[in-house]
């Protein structure tokens, strides 16, 4: 493979000799590519370019060419501020995100709301305050001023924006804490409404919320749900005509059942993404309920009455490295969220009390011992009940580090397996090793098994979008960027489910589509140069990894891309085997457009 320089130069880059897949599900060919000005300027046969000459010249034979990947689930909305390419997700060949999912971010806000609004990114999606306050210059108050700032700031990756509802509802409403209490007055809803609209001109994609009421899984810094998971539903269907008005937009949104979501699709006249679309859990771990044929079924059946839904689906095995030190994602139980909420010394303290091991032992056991008629009755009842076992995280766990010496024995065991030794209670095993070790010790979840004919259905079905990568988010448990790289390697080369063309449809032009990237997702003439050149064979991921790399010296968990060559956004090239290029040619998509 070459890398070569040229003066004179008609065209910045020229690509050589690669296997074209453009997205559009067009036959894949050989050809040459040539781009100019951060555009695809022309698509030849091999050596149609031999004349041309080129800045960069990259010899592409005997790989792929294909699209950038499209991630429309992510929570990057600080972490672009101390890192340009966004990764995990720019390391697997992401090169557009839309940030503000699941109606979290931090704009608008007040200078007073700076500190409450970092707090509860803590625990709703696990960012570190620590990055935050030390790299977050917070120099906007409105979401207009959000975007701007976003705009100065060097982006190695393209991003677009929702508006999340929890900050813009704070706003209004004299803070977080106040938005939870009541729902909002009419003269409040009408300044809500007048700031989505505004930022809505100012370019963003649409509204996002999460609504998932007093059991959700993703909670504020003090334990309690978001402003959005207690907001009424008119509210919300009032917030949400906003783009009926508009004539345009997106609603990302997780929790509605299929009537709300056709409700919002109503009001709002807009196409909602839902999330979460899922064989056996979400991004969570947290158990889907119903079918998913039936899901999709409903969905199809919707898109044909003229209510347009797509599903964000989860296509990435959903697994946790974790420790109690900073762990919340048990937080759908009211006793695991207050087992694990405090400092190290109170959680210490909670872990060791009989009374409160007394009520997770029998938490687990309503569910352990349960037969299928009574555990799905419970699925009805009481999610946080049942969630524990369909989450496999509590016998299942396998411990992968520990600090304490006298623990060693215990590595590379499953609780299962260290209770059945010592003829103690699962929920004892873990939370003994843990107080043991100072809340130090590693543990970690089995992945999800799918079975392969399900999975293979799924990816086949319509109005379906690939991701729930929750990139920026709880990094310290997961890094789901990779899921491109997953779709490509476990659906498309081991396990021939789908083939590269729908595949690269499906992960680039199908989540563009859905967002309003108008003109990205696929390689044609004309179209922004976001594009991939990496060798199939070779395609893969890296063991997750413990790194230093936030601001104030804080860690996150992280896996790198194995066999992409190059990445190029908007025509520049970005990485190289893995590596930055300094390059920063990322855009603000203000109405999808650059």
């Amino acid at each position: 493979m070459k890398f070569e320089g040229a003066s004179m130069s008609e065209l910045d880059v020229i690509i050589r000799g690669g296997m074209i897949i453009d997205g559009q599900r067009t036959p894949r060919y050989c050809g040459d590519i040539g781009i100019k000005n951060g555009r695809v300027e022309s698509i030849t046969g091999v050596g149609g370019l031999a004349k041309k000459k080129a800045q960069k010249e990259i010899d592409a034979e005997g790989l792929i060419v294909a699209p950038g990947f499209v991630d429309l689930h992510t929570h990057y909305d600080a972490q672009i501020f101390w890192d340009p390419y966004c990764t995990t997700s720019g390391w697997h060949g992401v090169t557009s995100v839309v940030i503000g999912n699941c109606g979290f971010g931090i704009a608008p806000v007040k200078p007073d709301g700076r500190e409450r609004a970092m707090l509860s990114l803590t625990r709703n999606e696990a960012i570190s305050y620590d990055a935050m306050s030390a790299a977050l210059a917070w120099d906007w108050e409105s979401f207009p001023e959000f975007m701007d700032a976003i705009e100065r700031t060097p982006k190695g990756i393209n991003l677009l924006t929702y508006i999340p509802l929890s900050p813009l509802i704070a706003y209004v409403m004299g803070g977080v804490d106040k938005a939870k209490t009541r729902r909002p007055s009419e003269d409040e809803m009408g300044q809500i409404k007048t700031l989505i609209s505004r930022a809505m001109d100012a370019g963003a994609c649409g509204i996002s919320s999460q609504n998932l009421g007093e059991t959700s899984v993703q909670r504020d810094y003090d334990g309690t749900p978001n402003v959005t998971d207690v907001m009424h539903f008119e509210d919300f269907l009032e917030m949400v005509s906003v783009l009926k008005d508009k004539g345009r937009g997106v609603v990302q949104v997780l929790g509605l059942t299929p009537e709300q979501t056709e409700r919002v699709c109503e009001a709002s006249g807009a196409n909602v993404i839902y999330n979460v679309l899922a064989l056996e859990c979400d991004q969570h771990g947290m158990k889907t309920e119903g079918s998913w044929e039936e899901f999709t079924d409903w969905m199809e059946s919707a898109n044909q009455r003229g209510l347009k839904v797509s599903a964000q689906m989860v296509t990435t095995g959903i697994d946790f490295t974790f420790t109690f030190e900073d762990w919340n994602l048990y937080d759908f139980s009211p006793h695991w969220r207050d087992l694990c909420m405090g400092t190290t010394a109170e959680k210490l303290e909670k872990m060791r009390d009989p009374s409160r091991r007394h009520a997770i032992r029998e938490e687990y056991d309503s569910v352990a011992n349960a037969t299928r008629e009574e555990f799905t009755a419970d699925l009805e009842n009481d999610i946080a009940a049942t969630a524990l076992v369909q989450f496999r995280t509590v016998a299942d766990n396998q411990v992968v580090m520990v600090d304490n010496d006298e623990l060693v024995k215990y590595e590379g065991m499953t609780i299962r397996q260290i209770a059945a030794k010592e003829n103690k209670h699962i929920c004892d095993v873990i939370l003994d090793i843990a107080v043991a070790d100072e809340l130090l010790t590693t543990f970690a979840t089995p992945p999800n098994q799918y079975n392969p004919a399900d999975i293979k259905k799924l990816l086949n079905k319509p109005y379906t979008i690939p991701g729930i990568s929750d990139g920026g988010a709880h990094m310290k448990f997961s890094a789901f960027g990779r899921y491109g790289t997953e779709y490509l390697v476990n659906y498309v080369r081991e396990g021939k489910m789908v083939d590269l063309e729908y595949a690269h449809w499906h992960l680039s032009a199908i989540p563009a589509q859905y967002a309003g990237l108008h003109d990205r997702g696929v390689i044609r003439v004309g179209s922004p140069a976001d594009i991939l050149i990496y060798d199939f064979d070779q395609l893969g991921w890296t063991e997750a990894e413990k790194v230093f790399d936030l601001p104030a010296g804080d860690w996150r968990r992280i896996t790198k891309g194995i066999g992409y060559r190059y990445t190029l956004v908007n025509g520049q090239i970005t990485f190289i085997e893995g590596e930055t290029t300094g390059a920063t040619p990322g855009n603000l998509l203000r109405n999808g457009r650059a």
